[in-house]
């Protein structure tokens, strides 16, 4: 897929926050950002899935969303441990 270019600004000190972590994990700021705003997109998705989960059956307890937490943790971790 081809890349589009965005001009974007930072303040100076948020802009060497991303540049160090793009550093420590040896990725180019512009493959950092991706990743972020990936992040930020698939959150976004979930908050609406959920908001339209509670609008037909009702908000989860907290019960329900510790287990959804713990399932996902669980199988993060077992993602990880495959693809070693």
């Amino acid at each position: 897929m081809p890349a589009e270019k965005l001009s974007v600004s930072f303040d100076a000190e948020l802009a060497a926050t991303i540049r160090a972590a793009a550093a420590e994990e040896g990725v180019s700021v512009s493959t950092w950002l991706a990743r972020a705003a990936e992040a930020k997109a698939r959150q976004r998705a979930l908050r609406l899935a959920l908001d339209s989960f509670a609008a037909e059956h009702g908000a989860l307890t907290d019960a329900e969303i510790d287990r959804l937490i713990g399932d996902a943790r669980a199988a993060s971790i077992d993602a990880g441990a495959g693809a070693a």
